[in-house]
């Protein structure tokens, strides 16, 4: 598959990797982790990926291989390499390759029809495919079949490619997390739902349910045919940093057959943002719950503001992180939350475009870390959804500089 100017090049990067991973630094890293997933008080974590902005600090003109795949494999391979070099975050590089088992889903029965803007990174509206109840009756539990042979011989293929430099790690499903409303709103729009929410509340408490009941199926098929693979590592959970932690698997655990209460999960439903609390709690919070209910370690919210709405949020079983966004009270959700479940902030991304002002920025990141030590929060700053740094790659390195010095200084002589 790989010819040999790409497996040179994609070799030779494996093995740079391979090499920092092995770093003192790395198991440094991998063990604040994991006390900070056990909520001691250390000193907070910065997790950081550039996600939409990864085309600027990473181009296209950077990518030497010529083959597609092999251009795929690069890039991510480019991305760890530049994280370690330009960023001062927390972020961790393993000496691994993930392959994904070839898993099917059959859908949903219906599926989103989007009209997008003329900008390749631009917005994108959705046109209503869920008319009037009658509709609902179009949608269909999904069918989950994995495909082994396909599944054996992209393991095989990277085990060639570079078996011998890095360790090749088969697994399943390991990023679960429940968005009943983003995909309800998907199909019937979102204007809808927030008028139906009114006008016709049955309809949307009967698209929950049954998106409930499928993923309630969905699961158990994964269940089944063996196809969760355990995520308490560096695998980044949903819209936080890593999932390292020594509470999972739970006791009973049997190597290579994943249960739900070994793995962490997550929800959210954005799209109750500006809804009240008792809209969200009724429309969309208990049936996220109830999905929750059978994972080991739990987290909820994205880039919606959850400040009045934590009442509910903290009663999810077994829950461990909350995302408090740009948008929240962070003096009142540091009071809420105190070291009882992670503080995971995520500081506004627009601060990386327009007039990028350090002592704005420096200002800004202490005042949530000196409330969030004031209330002995367990605090994770997450700088994620960027969709452009316009150009200055620069900005990620200096704004992770500003993050570790203003974190230096506030847990200066306390537990590091």
């Amino acid at each position: 598959m790989w010819n040999n100017g790409d497996r040179h090049i994609l070799r030779n990067l494996a093995r740079q990797v391979a090499e920092i991973a092995a770093m003192p630094v790395m198991t440094e890293r991998r063990e604040l982790w994991r006390r900070h997933t056990a909520r001691e008080p250390i000193r907070p974590v910065i997790y950081v990926d550039p996600q939409g902005a990864w085309c600027e600090l990473v181009p296209q003109t950077c990518l030497f291989c010529r083959d597609v795949t092999a251009r795929a494999v690069e890039e991510n391979l480019r991305r760890r390499i530049y994280g370690f070099e330009h960023l001062a975050s927390d972020n961790v590089v393993e000496p691994e390759w993930i392959v994904r088992k070839v898993i099917h889903n059959s859908g949903w029965g219906l599926a989103p029809v989007r009209s997008h803007s003329d900008d390749p990174r631009g917005a994108f509206g959705f046109k209503p495919l869920i008319i009037s109840p009658a509709d609902l009756k179009k949608l269909k539990v999904p069918t989950i079949t994995h495909d082994e042979a396909a599944t054996q011989e992209r393991l095989e293929q990277f085990q060639d490619l570079f078996g011998d430099i890095l360790e090749i790690r088969l697994k399943g499903v390991f990023d679960l997390s429940y968005h009943l409303m983003n995909q309800y709103s998907a199909l019937r729009g979102l204007q809808e739902v927030m008028i139906d929410m009114i006008d016709n509340p049955q309809m949307v408490h009967d698209a929950m349910a049954f998106f409930e009941e499928g993923h309630r199926h969905v699961l158990k098929q994964y269940i089944e045919q063996n196809l969760l693979s355990l995520n308490n590592d560096n695998t980044p959970i949903y819209t936080s940093g890593y999932g390292y932690t020594d509470e999972l698997p739970k006791s009973g655990y049997r190597p290579g057959h994943a249960r739900p209460d070994d793995l962490w999960c997550w929800a959210e439903a954005q799209e109750m943002a500006t809804s009240s609390p008792e809209m969200h709690a009724e429309f969309a919070f208990p049936y996220e719950k109830r999905l929750l209910e059978p994972f080991g370690l739990n987290g909820y919210g994205c880039c919606d503001d959850v400040t009045r709405k934590l009442d509910f949020v903290l009663t999810i079983p077994n829950l461990r992180r909350v995302s408090v966004s740009p948008w929240a009270d962070v003096e009142q959700c540091a009071q809420r939350l105190k070291g009882d479940v992670i503080f995971m902030w995520k500081p506004n991304p627009a601060h990386l475009v327009g007039d990028f002002n350090t002592t704005m920025i420096r200002q800004y990141l202490r005042h949530t870390v000196e409330v969030a030590h004031a209330n002995s929060c367990i605090l994770e700053i997450v700088l994620l959804d960027t969709h452009t740094c316009q150009n200055h790659p620069e900005r990620f390195e200096e704004w992770t500089r500003i993050a570790r010095q203003v974190v230096t200084e506030q847990t200066d002589g306390r537990l590091k």
